[in-house]
């Protein structure tokens, strides 16, 4: 038996653990361009919002970023963005794509475009950009890709692909707005007009500036894409106190403006963001002490971090009888002075619960990480402070004894081996799933039906028993390390986080003569609302043979 284990444990090791490294750091994976057709020398591909020349207090980075994080835009193998490079109009029709869903209005020509062939890299992308009326040819039947794309045009563009219209004038609004109004061109005056009046239009360094003729770079290009999604209601607009939020053309920015009201509690209070933060603040009793002078430094999560947390949780730290627990909590997101992202390094803080939180500055990615949390918008700047949005809620280390009355998993010690419980990846629970053979001479290597389970020991670690019946019905016990959920954006698709681990345990083929071997297993869980979870797993057991499978099922949360 164990022979067949040595021939095929690198191969197995491999694939199962080479899916699951897949769902732990997602790639986006480009069409490979034609070798025929002129592309850029480096083609974008980078997903990570953090770019080596996009700094935390550059214009555009909370465009860049949050773009980046929905895959919309990419930025090259070097790990640079290059905000300021010129951006094509085949580029422009690319994010255009990636941006949005809109429907078509009208048809191109089977032949299309006489400069654009057939296996042109963004042939497609240029197709969908003219079909949805985004962009349009020139005279000739050409397109014109490689030619860069000046800003007026790209705003025109969004403005008719979004079938944006005006209040007011157009000629008013450009007057009212624009000190180089007159350099707008004739065809362009209504769709600016209308774009300028949906806060479409983001002008850097000088609000008032327009230079319709110049070229559009990717930073730009970033900024105006966001704020026609915000237009869309696709993501939320900028904070009004965020620096980048100054270069919207009639938006709520604040350069030249007073802050007095613009505290910790009232920025919180005013963002969308940070509703469930603000309620719980005032259950605590704790806003009074975040409106006073400070200053402060908050590490505040948002509301879906506060959704990741174990169903229950919430309703059971705002009870009268666990508001001590709720104050400790909270203070532990809170640290005395002010410190922006460029003043915080790595090491200890002390937080206003008198327990350190541990900062991890990476400066080469520039991103910040508190305790296990991602600090996802930096430099929210408050009167009394300054605000650090993070993806995940702190938990005090120091926590023991003082658990919610009626016992909710997030709040138990860590540490402790509690069955049943809540891990850092979601809801213990149980469930059924089927099965699809990948090979193997087991039930795991056929098509059966299977019923699965995850039991919650500590925060990070877990034990799925499972069972796929079939002619030789397989048990499986593997014991998993869990990650933390990680955020999951396809294009303007409605978010949702995905929890992946990965395990070793004991694969038992339950048939006349039992046989005991190796299992490996790694997976995701995906929360389905607070009652159920979705889990798609890969399991490889080495019994007689090498058998592997693919399970995919949901669970009842418990």
């Amino acid at each position: 038996m164990f022979s067949s284990v040595r021939r095929s444990l690198a191969y197995t090791t491999l694939l199962a653990l080479g899916m699951t490294a897949i769902t732990i750091n997602p790639l986006i994976v480009s069409k490979p361009a034609s070798a025929q057709t002129p592309v850029p020398t480096e083609t974008p591909s980078t997903t990570s919002a953090n770019f080596s020349d996009v700094s935390s207090d550059y214009w555009a980075q909370p465009f860049i970023q949050a773009l980046a994080q929905r895959n919309i835009i990419a930025g090259f193998p070097d790990g640079t963005f290059r905000p300021n490079q010129a951006v094509s109009r085949a580029e422009f029709a690319t994010l255009i794509q990636k941006a949005f869903n809109q429907q078509p209005v009208r048809q191109l020509s089977a032949s299309g475009f006489t400069d654009v062939p057939a296996n042109f890299w963004a042939s497609q992308a240029i197709r969908e950009a003219y079909e949805t009326g985004f962009l349009s040819g020139y005279p000739g039947n050409v397109f014109r890709p490689n030619q860069q794309i000046p800003r007026v045009q790209a705003i025109v563009a969004l403005s008719s692909g979004l079938n944006l219209t005006t209040t007011d004038s157009a000629s008013n609004i450009l007057s009212n707005n624009y000190a180089d109004a007159s350099a707008i061109p004739d065809y362009a005056v209504n769709g600016v007009a209308a774009a300028t009046q949906s806060n479409i239009v983001v002008n850097y360094p000088n609000v008032r500036e327009l230079n319709p003729s110049t070229s559009l770079t990717r930073g730009e290009a970033a900024a105006i894409l966001y704020q026609a999604l915000v237009r869309q209601g696709q993501v939320q607009p900028l904070p009004s106190n965020v620096a980048a939020a100054n270069y919207v053309v009639g938006g709520t920015g604040t350069t030249g403006g007073t802050q007095g009201a613009n505290n910790i509690v009232a920025l919180a209070a005013s963002s969308n963001s940070f509703s469930t933060l603000t309620s719980l603040l005032r259950t605590a009793g704790l806003t009074d002490i975040l409106e006073q002078p400070g200053p402060y430094t908050v590490f505040a999560p948002t509301n879906e971090a506060f959704a990741a947390l174990p169903a229950g949780t919430l309703e059971q730290l705002q009870q009268p009888q666990n508001r001590e627990l709720l104050v400790r909590i909270l203070r532990y997101h809170v640290v005395p002075g002010q410190l922006t992202a460029n003043q915080l390094s790595s090491g200890q803080l002390t937080t206003a619960s008198d327990a350190p939180v541990n900062v991890r500055v990476d400066t080469a990615n520039n991103q910040i990480a508190v305790n296990e949390a991602r600090v996802v918008q930096a430099n929210i700047q408050a009167s009394n402070g300054v605000i650090h949005a993070i993806n995940e809620v702190l938990i005090p280390p120091n926590l023991t004894g003082q658990q919610p009355q009626e016992g909710t998993p997030q709040a138990q010690n860590p540490g402790a081996v509690t069955p049943g419980r809540a891990t850092r990846g979601g809801s213990s629970y149980i469930g059924v799933a089927g099965n699809i053979g990948l090979g193997g001479d087991t039930a795991l290597s056929d098509s059966n039906f299977a019923v699965i389970s995850k039991v919650g020991l500590t925060r990070n670690l877990s034990v799925r028993p499972s069972a796929v019946f079939g002619n030789d019905t397989v048990f499986l016990v593997p014991l998993t390390l869990d990650f933390t959920p990680r955020a999951v954006e396809p294009g303007v698709v409605q978010p949702f986080a995905v929890s992946p681990y990965v395990g070793a345990g004991v694969a038992i083929e339950a048939s006349g003569d039992t046989d005991i071997g190796l299992l490996l297993t790694g997976g995701v869980d995906i929360p389905l609302g607070q009652r159920f979870t979705i889990n798609g797993a890969v399991n490889a057991a080495f019994v007689d043979e090498t058998d592997v499978g693919l399970l995919l099922g949901i669970g009842y949360n418990f």
